[in-house]
């Protein structure tokens, strides 16, 4: 298959997931723009520019460069939050969708992520690919939007809040074990409370409010 042959693949692919998940799809009407769906998430609307991923090993690779025509001739480039909000990935030879939120590769060429943990042990920097499924961020949107009760929005292993006004109250080892996924929660606007030796230790927040799709 070509470029374009995966490219349309993946779409199809993304918005099916999307749909199975219970999020409407929008498709624009005009061409050029930067991204390829958009997702009517409830309390926004989030665009989405679709990929296609490789399975290496252990690895899910997506490339988030795109090659453009410009008076120059072809130029690479990459996205930024004014573009899309979503990068959303297939990867064929696990049939898995995935949606990386700009504030993860804005600026980038490529994003691994892992099935696995590295063998050395590594944690720190590392992205795993669970924590970016389509249905995660569903249930993240979800749950930021104020639906209560919603199952898988966090993981499993993760200390319940004790008081709901404080947000979501996890302990540092599994903050440290779940690092990018916490830190996205805290980014799309979700309060997020660590704590040591079972007292609060700091408490994250978003550095901008979220800006919605502009009308």
């Amino acid at each position: 298959m070509n470029a374009s042959e995966k490219g349309g693949i993946a779409e199809l692919a993304i918005a099916a997931e999307a749909a199975k998940l219970g999020i409407p799809v929008l498709r624009p009407m005009t061409e050029a723009l930067r991204y390829d769906l958009a997702f009517d998430l409830g309390r926004r609307v989030a665009r989405v520019q679709c990929k296609w991923a490789v399975l290496r090993g252990d690895v899910v690779e997506v490339k988030i460069r795109t090659h453009r025509r410009t008076r120059d001739g072809f130029a690479t480039t990459t996205y930024t939050s004014e573009e899309v909000d979503y990068v959303a990935a297939y990867c064929a030879e696990l049939d898995r969708c995935y949606a990386l939120p700009i504030s993860l590769v804005g600026g980038r060429t490529a994003v691994s992520l892992r099935l696995a943990p590295a063998r050395n042990g590594q944690r720190a920097g590392l992205h795993f690919a669970d924590e970016y499924t389509l249905g995660a961020i569903a249930q993240l949107e979800e749950h930021l939007a104020g639906s209560e009760g919603v199952v898988g929005s966090s993981p499993t292993s993760s200390t319940p809040s004790l008081d709901r006004a404080a947000g979501t109250v996890i302990g540092a080892h599994e903050f440290r074990n779940r690092f990018g996924w916490y830190m996205e929660r805290a980014a799309a606007g979700e309060p997020i409370v660590v704590t040591r030796r079972g007292k609060p230790h700091l408490r994250l927040s978003p550095a901008a409010p979220r800006l919605g799709l502009a009308a």
